[in-house]
């Protein structure tokens, strides 16, 4: 009793760190937003400029000589280029930043019009560069398949998008375990797919990681229960992606897992087109 006290007691602890640690974010992510608004302001200029310099070098074009001319060229190609890099990076960190955002202060129980395939992408790609922040030796083959053109759909994008973060991380830790140790012959593989039809999505991910234990997974969305260290894990995770599942989104989570043979999770949620 004593060591089980003990054992909530240190997960409570962790979860308040973890709690104190999303203010931290929340606030981090709101400080950057304002400096990388002025990033894609200015980017926005200076594709006008790029643009009346491309004119200007065209209205000119007789008055000058055929090197010069195909030097301003490539200058302008060259300006061009870099301003669509910077539009496109800085979209992606304001996507990043509103994500943060989204899961410290998204409402609860709100339902939004919600792009799921970028969803998807973004809290995947996430929880990646996280584990490569940790690890810089982990790596991990990709593999996304969503369907094409697909509408958004009304959803609590707070809970889909807590638990997806929950899943990928569980699933790099499992693989970046197996990796260290089976070494280099091991090619390390994560798998997303998304189908909807008939108002109902579903979402299948798959590891090759290092799997659970039949003990593991006979109490893993009921107990507080986790595979990894202490200070790595608090035990809550799957209980939390449970309840925003199922209670959240009104929807219903399986596995199947086999130790040393990886992981699979399948999400099934109904939803409405915007």
């Amino acid at each position: 009793m004593e060591k089980e006290i003990k054992k909530l007691q240190d997960q409570l602890a962790q979860q308040q760190k973890l709690a104190s640690l999303g203010l931290l974010c929340a606030g981090i992510a709101h400080e950057i937003q304002n400096p990388l608004n002025f990033v894609i302001n200015f980017n926005k200029m200076s594709s006008r400029l790029a643009n009346d310099l491309e004119d200007i070098t065209l209205a000119i074009s007789d008055r000058i000589g055929e090197d010069e001319l195909e030097e301003l060229n490539d200058i302008v190609a060259d300006l061009k280029e870099n301003v669509n890099k910077i539009q496109e990076h800085g979209q992606r960190a304001v996507s990043i930043i509103q994500g943060i955002l989204l899961l410290s202060r998204g409402k609860e129980g709100e339902k939004l019009p919600t792009d799921i395939p970028a969803l998807l992408h973004e809290y995947v790609w996430l929880s990646y560069h996280a584990m490569r922040a940790l690890d810089k030796s982990f790596n991990a083959n990709i593999h996304e398949t969503y369907p094409d053109n697909m509408p958004k759909v009304m959803i609590v994008p707070q809970d889909l998008s807590r638990s997806i973060l929950n899943l990928a991380n569980n699933a790099f830790y499992a693989i970046n375990e197996r990796s260290k140790a089976e070494g280099k012959d091991f090619r390390p593989m994560f798998d997303i797919m998304l189908e909807y039809s008939d108002n109902l999505i579903t979402i299948v991910i798959s590891d090759n990681g290092c799997g659970m234990s039949q003990e593991i997974q006979d109490k893993l969305f009921h107990e507080l229960v986790t595979t990894k260290p202490i200070g790595k894990g608090t035990g809550l995770g799957m209980r939390i992606t449970h309840d925003l599942i199922t209670r959240g989104l009104n929807g219903k989570i399986t596995f199947h897992s086999a130790v040393d043979n990886g992981t699979t999770f399948q999400i099934d949620i109904p939803c409405e087109q915007c």
